[in-house]
């Protein structure tokens, strides 16, 4: 949630950042305006009808007879009247405001690239030269993704992952989980199933409600990232300063209807509704967030680089930005099959925009102040799988995986399917 301090002392700087997002926005901070003009008029009207009332109490206890009396309590009545009837608007008004504050999406960072496409940072590693026609990840595993049967049991976009397959995944984890925590990340397992608050608190709701499971007869909802439950690790706390960063590494399943996106990548385990992920979330105080998401995609880099993938950096044009999101790195890994480079990970600074709407505060100097918050995918477990394998794969089928897995479990060589 933006600062509605900040938009109140200079409405036409948030309107022009949010205009890079899209030019309708300028309405929505208008709104915003006017709602808090309107709440900053009643609350000192109903400061003086509650003075009233006061006085009121104070001349009915000093009439000096039955008549006086009875004229200042129904005074009294009248001001009550109109003391409760405004007491109404103001709560409609607050309900108001705070709703259309929640519709703001972040302000884009300056650096954001500003689209209509995303911006090349730097590519890296050399696209492998194959001398032979790719096959594709299901071609390599043959039964060891089973996506038949998981659509007898669970529907299209499902998947079972069997044998060597399964200990790759473990290693990965594995693997990425004490790289992780060799810098400072401490491990978590959250919750996947969580209240609306902790959606709303990270800005998925309102915002992309077509992608998230719900269930409605336990007012919880399955997570499409465990950085919505590690956001919310801290909710409602103060923090204080000396503690920060606070760095988590958390490893969860997730879940995402893929609404919108019928007929796209459905074959295979790119795309799925349920996978699993390693992803790194950090509190940190407001003049270090840049710095930390720089080391977020350095951490998602060296991943990468020691995985033997090549990839690229793509800086996120403000127009595809979720509404968190001030601005926002893609890396994407090659695959030879595809002939391109697709999304494998992504990294975030949301600024103060989630700890705002979890009412997350740092203590410093004896002051209060909102810390920032950033959140980066280590590893997406299955598309990591996907590259792995495309990437790895020679003339006879087989696949060559990464050195720096075997000692957590994975296999050195896949055999042909």
């Amino acid at each position: 949630m933006l600062d509605l301090k900040r938009i109140r002392d200079d409405p036409d700087a948030v309107r022009d950042a949010l205009a890079r997002r899209g030019a309708d926005l300028a309405g929505a901070v208008d709104r915003v305006v006017e709602l808090d003009r309107r709440r900053r008029e009643l609350l000192p009207e109903l400061e003086g009808l509650r003075a009233e009332q006061n006085e009121a109490n104070a001349r009915i206890r000093a009439a000096s007879d039955a008549q006086e009396r009875e004229r200042e309590i129904q005074a009294m009545r009248d001001v009550a009247a109109r003391a409760k009837e405004l007491e109404q608007v103001l709560v409609t008004v607050e309900l108001d405001l705070q709703a259309a504050l929640a519709q703001l999406p972040n302000l884009p960072d300056p650096s954001a690239a500003s689209g209509p496409e995303d911006e090349l940072v730097r590519e890296v590693g050399a696209v492998p030269q194959l001398d032979f026609k790719p096959r594709d990840h299901l071609e390599l595993a043959g039964q060891m993704i089973d996506m038949d049967s998981a659509a007898i049991v669970s529907g299209s976009r499902f998947a079972y992952l069997r044998g060597e397959l399964v200990m790759l995944e473990l290693a990965l984890v594995r693997w990425a989980l004490e790289k992780l925590r060799g810098h400072g990340f401490e491990p978590v397992i959250p919750p996947v199933l969580v209240r609306e608050r902790a959606l709303y608190g990270t800005g998925f709701l309102p915002d992309t409600e077509q992608q998230i499971y719900r269930l409605p007869e336990d007012e919880l909802y399955l997570v499409g990232t465990s950085e919505v439950a590690l956001a919310s690790l801290h909710d409602g706390e103060i923090i204080e300063a000396e503690r920060l960063p606070l760095r988590y590494a958390g490893f969860s399943p997730c879940f995402r209807r893929e609404a919108g996106a019928g007929g796209k990548d459905t074959r295979g385990i790119f795309r799925v509704h349920q996978f699993d992920k390693v992803e790194m979330f950090s509190f940190v105080a407001p003049e270090e967030a840049p710095a930390e998401h720089e080391r977020i995609l350095a951490l998602e880099e060296e991943i990468l680089t020691e995985l033997g993938l090549p990839y690229r950096v793509m800086n996120i044009a403000v127009t595809d930005l979720g509404n968190s999101a001030a601005k926002k790195y893609d890396c994407e890994a090659w695959l030879p099959s595809q002939g391109r480079y697709r999304e494998l990970t992504s990294c975030s600074n949301t600024t103060d925009y989630q700890a705002r709407r979890l009412n997350i505060r740092i203590r410093r100097d004896k002051r209060t102040l909102t810390p920032h918050t950033l959140n980066g995918t280590a590893v997406a477990v299955g598309r990591t799988i996907v590259a792995l394998l495309e990437n790895g794969q020679r003339a006879d089928g087989s696949v060559q995986l990464p050195d720096v897995l075997a000692s957590y479990g994975a296999p050195a060589l896949l055999a042909p399917a």
